[in-house]
């Protein structure tokens, strides 16, 4: 059954099917085909996998991003952001870094800060005589951090699909966060002098108490959010409702820029985009229980036991594995079917499961943006008006700096782990 499932998927593949579509009707081939399991399984399982209450936390993050972007937070962000290293060369570009940053701690989502902050510094950028491709290419390389610096959502779903705590993994993501943005503004300000963009950078920045009093408000979220899943308020669960609150109020009241009007086109985007990752989680929970049944998950563990001798070697074939997988495979399907295979071998290396969960999503946060499939890639083309091969010379540069960065996430476990360990 594995191999008819397994050639079904890349058929699918092939001919363009949706990933959720593709897992559902490879599945359906297996049991009808190759199997004695009744067809009942495929609603059955699919419902299983999304009873959870921890995923209860995706459509509302998914919410307080869109709130955000339409309630003047994130021009608010790109102005403090600009505040502070605007007056450098090159400041536009790290401003990118620097805002997406701010926006990924209250958002969790990566296309929603393609859109939310590409909208605002693409064009800026353009403006300041940035090449177009070379102000998308930062832009879709800066989104990831969304998935990484709490909240996020593909840690949420590690931690569900492995039984990991969502807690620890949100704080095992603020290191390596930091080291990818801290790396990427580095790289930014050496470019930009080598290359001497970003000349009049200086222009149209606010002064930073100005800003930091427009931002305030919106800065005070992350502390809630997080302070309070720390501080032992809420869940990381509930604390998706409140950041909606919070975004309502902020955009709403406080700021004034969010109108009853907005907010059935908003809540409309929301659930549209809750479905399409609900679906590839129903799905991929029917696929991971099927090849559960067949041992599967046994073989392979058995297998790379056998082939990688210490946990070095086993890091180095994951890492290789998931940044192809993360090419071809959309990040929250990947993370659904493979986290509860490998998860087990790695603890079996003595890996931590939180710190192989940030291995794992630091990996197929790369994917994102690269080819074919990178989601933040098409993101950022959209809104620079570009073809994706307009941007892959200058999109090199971007994916090495992120490459070494996860080296050293890889085997320097205290980047995550440091404040897991100190807090607990």
């Amino acid at each position: 059954m594995n191999a008819a499932i397994g050639l079904s998927l890349i058929l699918f593949f092939a001919l363009g099917v949706p990933i959720a579509v593709s897992i559902v009707l490879a599945s359906v081939i297996g049991i009808e085909f190759f199997s004695r399991l009744p067809l009942l399984l495929v609603p059955q399982q699919m419902f299983v996998g999304i009873d959870k209450f921890p995923l209860m936390a995706i459509p509302f993050f998914i919410l307080a991003g869109n709130l955000m972007a339409a309630g003047g937070i994130s021009r608010r962000l790109v102005d403090l952001a600009k505040s502070v290293v605007g007056g450098l060369q090159g400041g536009l570009a790290m401003t990118c870094v620097l805002t997406c940053m701010l926006f990924a701690a209250v958002s969790g989502s990566s296309v929603a800060t393609t859109f939310a902050i590409g909208s605002i510094l693409i064009p800026a950028m353009v403006k300041h005589d940035y090449p177009r491709p070379l102000a998308a290419a930062i832009q879709a390389s800066s989104a990831e951090l969304g998935v990484l610096i709490p909240p996020s959502i593909p840690l949420i779903l590690y931690g569900v699909s492995t039984d990991t705590s969502i807690g620890k993994l949100f704080i095992a993501g603020i290191g390596p966060g930091l080291l990818i943005g801290g790396s990427l503004l580095l790289f930014l300000y050496i470019f930009c002098k080598i290359r001497g963009y970003g000349l009049r950078d200086r222009e149209e920045r606010s002064a930073f108490p100005v800003a930091l009093k427009r931002a305030w408000v919106a800065l005070l979220m992350p502390v809630v959010v997080i302070g309070g899943i720390y501080g032992g308020v809420f869940t990381p669960t509930e604390a998706s409702a409140v950041a909606v609150v919070y975004a309502l109020i902020v955009g709403g009241l406080v700021y004034r820029e969010l109108s009853l009007a907005e907010l059935w086109p908003i809540l409309r985007h929301s659930v549209v985009s809750t479905a399409a990752v609900m679906l590839i989680i129903a799905a991929a929970a029917l696929f991971s229980f099927l090849i559960s049944r067949t041992g599967l998950p046994r073989e392979v563990a058995g297998w790379v036991t056998q082939v990688f001798d210490s946990p070095i070697a086993f890091l180095l074939a994951v890492n290789v594995m998931l940044l192809v997988v993360g090419m071809f495979v959309e990040t929250s399907a990947a993370i659904l079917v493979l986290a509860p295979i490998f998860t087990p071998i790695a603890v079996q290396y003595g890996i931590d499961p939180v710190h192989f969960g940030l291995i794992i999503v630091v990996n197929l946060a790369l994917g994102m943006f690269t080819p074919p499939l990178g989601v933040n890639l098409f993101a950022a083309c959209a809104v620079a008006k570009l073809s994706i091969d307009q941007l892959l010379p200058w999109l090199l540069r971007f994916v090495l700096v992120v490459l070494a960065c996860l080296l050293a996430i890889t085997y320097l476990p205290w980047i995550s782990m440091g404040l897991v360990e100190l807090l607990y």
